[in-house]
């Protein structure tokens, strides 16, 4: 029978396991005193490095130190002076300096002729210069919104940086924008034709987009690389950009479902990761970052009202397009035309429509075009069902749902989210 062991023996076994490991080592044959020595290196490596970075001296990324000549290897940017008083014309300020380092760093950097900068500069101006900017003043109002209720100095160098990474929102919502309306057959977009539509752009379009996407990680280096929160803003875009690719995903299929699938909660789905994050919480995400917030419940608490005004949002946007005339809404809708998976569609299709109008709406919708006598049958159908009655309960029901959640956020100061509703309520275009 084995004896439990007695004290001496539990005292000879703690001897065993402290024993340094040296002295284990010459019993197990060196391997282990070669392992130690092995660690002890690497955090000496390891710690000679984050000295470094802590110091701003060593190459932080060695693989791509190439050309010397980069400018953006040259160090951190002076920027200029960010007039609060004017916040439109400083934001457009910030994207019209981030367009001209772009250009000026193709040609030394990357050996890019000058009819491609010129191409470049160009495409970006046409596709992420201007619009309504809600989603980049966003980040800066909510930055400087949570540095406030902080007591954080809010300095110019602090200010262009929010508006950098609200510029980084607009360029991500650019190449999503252009990719989609190729894949959209879109004709207009802001007030203007889609950039696909240019005869001397079509299918080039698409490369355009992948250009825009990988331009917003170059700035995020050029900007961010040297603070300690640089690793949290890239994982928050890789993040934001996969789930509204998810999104994008379960948007596009539809072409390949029928009108039955079309549910409400497919529609929620879709809104939700196409719109709702990289719209509405990473725009509010960003400035916590920036300003130390660390706790994951007030990021959960921020994202669930996020989330239920980024939905709210898209159903607003799915009534606009239905009724807003297209020289007031800044295009033509063309969720019909597309056969959209569309808050009208699905409310009026499994909730409200009798057998002859679901017919009508199986013979019509998405085999029709915008602008057409067909298309006009089909929105003089949600009018007939009630749907603005029906949207119109829906936006308050959202409204005070987002209310109700007030208490929920503990850092983050609720002006951030009532600035979000009053861009958003009841909006026209």
């Amino acid at each position: 029978r084995i004896q439990p062991p007695t004290t001496r023996h539990r005292a000879c076994l703690c001897a065993c396991a402290m024993a340094s490991p040296a002295k284990r080592a010459r019993t197990d044959g060196g391997s282990d005193a070669e392992d130690l020595r092995a660690r002890i290196k690497e955090l000496e490596t390891e710690r000679d490095m984050w000295k470094a970075k802590a110091e701003g001296s060593g190459t932080p990324f060695p693989a791509t130190h190439w050309p010397a000549t980069k400018p953006s290897l040259s160090g951190p940017p002076t920027y200029a002076k960010y007039d609060q008083s004017n916040p439109k014309e400083s934001f457009l300020a910030v994207c019209d300096m981030l367009i001209d380092e772009v250009c000026a760093e193709l040609g030394p950097g990357y050996e890019m002729p000058e009819p491609e900068v010129a191409w470049v500069r160009r495409m970006l101006k046409y596709n992420v210069h201007g619009g309504k900017m809600n989603r980049g003043l966003m980040v800066v109002e909510t930055g400087l919104a949570i540095f406030e209720s902080k007591n954080i100095p809010a300095t110019n160098d602090a200010i262009v940086r929010f508006a950098i990474l609200g510029w980084c929102i607009e360029w991500l919502q650019g190449w999503l924008l252009v990719a989609d309306d190729f894949m959209d057959d879109s004709k207009t977009r802001r007030g203007q034709k889609c950039w696909y539509l240019h005869d001397d752009v079509q299918k080039i379009a698409l490369n355009d987009a992948f250009m825009i996407e990988m331009l917003v990680y170059k700035i995020l280096k050029r900007h961010f690389s040297m603070l300690p929160y640089y690793s949290q803003l890239v994982d928050l875009m890789l993040e934001t950009t996969f789930q509204t690719e998810v999104g994008q995903l379960l948007d596009t299929l539809c072409l390949n479902l029928t009108l039955k699938d079309f549910t409400e909660e497919r529609w929620t789905l879709i809104v939700k990761y196409k719109t709702a994050f990289y719209s509405f919480y990473a725009p509010v995400a960003m400035g916590m970052i920036v300003a130390g917030i660390t706790d994951v419940k007030e990021y959960n608490a921020a994202r669930d009202i996020l989330m239920i005004m980024g939905i709210y949002f898209q159903a607003q946007d799915d009534y606009l397009d239905c009724y807003m005339p297209p020289e007031k809404l800044g295009k033509v809708g063309t969720d019909i035309q597309d056969k959209k998976c569309g808050w009208l569609f699905v409310h009026a299709y499994h909730n409200l429509a009798k057998p002859d109008q679901k017919t009508l709406f199986d013979t019509l919708y998405g085999k029709c075009k915008a602008q057409s006598a067909e298309e006009q049958q089909i929105r003089d159908m949600y009018t007939t069902l009630k749907l603005p009655e029906l949207y119109q309960k829906y936006e308050q029901d959202s409204y005070d749902k987002i209310q109700g959640l007030k208490d929920t956020v503990k850092q983050v100061p609720w002006k951030v989210f009532d600035a979000f509703l009053k861009k958003i309520y009841k909006r026209e275009k």
